[in-house]
């Protein structure tokens, strides 16, 4: 394919390096002649490993040009990858000034091509940025329309430094945020060769993924380093305790637990965040990221409350009590505490759990529901029918089908559910169906 890059940092150059090295005849678009000189002579303007040999053999193999005219860059090829820099503006905020001013001339090149062009933005994008932003200033630009005569999408890109050439090469996966399937099928073309899944997927969530993505691995790295102070005080190996960690790789290392739902709970994930950091201040150390976990666990129950008081009405229906479904455990469930607070705002509760049974409650268990709930028997059902009938709002904290089934033929048009779990199939509800954060 001809293929043209604009912007030659760590992504665009090793892009271009790779690119030519497949066959394929590049274009570097950069404002720095310096960079431009240095590929031209065979030279890399990064420093990487791998990349002083690579720029040699790609530079002599006559597949790459340079040049810093994006008319020209666009006009000879058919695939466009931005690889501008994004950096941080001094509040923070992203620096966006390189791909809006690139946008402008990419729209303007295009208004002089009848063929269709693909562009694919791989610099790092606040979520909405290509289809709010750059997709006006290219459509108002080149006269013509996203869509139907060229195409836009967004792939974001996973090299780390250092070893960027064989990130390049074995990615993790291939994702393409894209509205149409001719970028698709391009793209395919261009990197489904790669030994990993190619992903399609809308624009948005790729734009959003690569953010989710640093952020997680930032917050990896910020636990292995917590985690490494508290061993340190408390003479334990830190590299041991990792080592053991990541050998679980059902819960730890594995998808458990990254589903969006509501505020954690239980007889052990509260009790033992607290004991953490209670340790940590005894040995004068400061654990900001685990000291944070419960504040913000605690403003994800927040919301749901602020959600139901914003409906106005007076009786609440609970389906579901427990810290999570399958259990009677009720100790620190955020379920309890949701209730306790709506209580507290002059709330009518009633209570539907399959699982609870306050005859059989034992031991803390038993404790803690006389200490917060101790009025639960008055409010505690049999028949799901009679929570779904004597209520105005409905709390779904059961998952499963069959419930799911249950409620949504239970609930009327009259009735606001507020959904914890994301029940299946909500499009069944003729209840008013919200989720807690989707």
């Amino acid at each position: 394919m001809k293929i043209s890059i604009f912007g030659l940092g760590y992504v665009g150059a090793v892009s271009l390096a790779c690119l030519s090295r497949d066959g394929h005849d590049v274009v570097g678009v950069d404002i720095e002649q310096a960079k431009l000189e240095l590929i031209k002579s065979g030279k890399t303007p990064v420093v990487e490993e791998g990349m002083v040999e690579l720029m040699a053999q790609v530079a002599a193999s006559g597949h790459v040009s340079v040049t810093t005219d994006a008319m020209q860059a666009v006009q000879e090829t058919e695939i466009s990858l931005v690889c501008v820099g994004t950096p941080s503006a001094a509040n923070g905020s992203q620096d966006q000034g390189a791909v809006l001013r690139l946008a402008e001339q990419i729209g303007l090149a295009l208004a002089k091509k009848s063929a269709v062009h693909v562009v694919v933005f791989r610099s790092t994008l606040v979520p909405g940025t290509v289809e709010a932003v750059l997709r006006p200033i290219i459509e108002r630009a080149s006269g013509k329309k996203d869509g139907v005569d060229f195409h836009l999408c967004f792939q974001p890109e996973f090299l780390r430094e250092g070893s960027s050439i064989r990130d390049y090469d074995k990615p993790p996966f291939t994702i393409i945020g894209a509205n149409h399937d001719y970028p698709i099928e391009r793209l395919q073309a261009l990197f489904g060769h790669l030994p990993c899944k190619f992903i399609k997927t809308s624009v948005r969530s790729a734009e959003m993924m690569k953010y989710s993505c640093n952020n997680f691995h930032a917050l990896k790295i910020t636990f292995a380093n917590e985690t490494a102070r508290l061993c340190d005080a408390l003479g334990v190996d830190p590299f041991e305790v990792m080592d053991l960690v990541c050998q679980d790789t059902q819960l730890n290392i594995s998808r458990a637990y990254l589903r969006p739902g509501f505020a954690f709970g239980g007889s052990c994930l509260p009790k033992d965040l607290r004991a953490t950091t209670y340790l940590a201040k005894t040995h004068d150390l400061e654990l900001p990221m685990l000291a944070g976990i419960l504040p913000s666990n605690r403003q994800h129950l927040d919301q749901a409350l602020n959600k139901l008081l914003a409906q106005g009405k007076r009786k609440v229906g609970f389906i579901g009590l427990s810290f999570k479904t399958g259990t009677d455990d009720l100790r620190e469930s955020p379920l309890v505490t949701l209730a306790e607070q709506l209580i507290g705002k002059g709330m009518q509760l009633s209570v539907y759990d399959p699982e609870v049974h306050l005859a059989s409650l034992l031991g803390a268990n038993r404790s803690f529901v006389q200490k917060h709930l101790p009025h639960i028997g008055e409010m505690l059902k049999a028949d799901l029918a009679e929570v779904v009938q004597d209520s105005e709002l409905l709390v779904m904290g059961l998952s499963g089908a069959e419930i799911a089934r249950a409620v949504a033929e239970l609930a009327g048009p009259q009735h606001y559910v507020l959904d914890l779990v994301r029940v299946p199939n909500p499009g069944s509800f003729k209840a008013k169906l919200e989720g807690l954060s989707w």
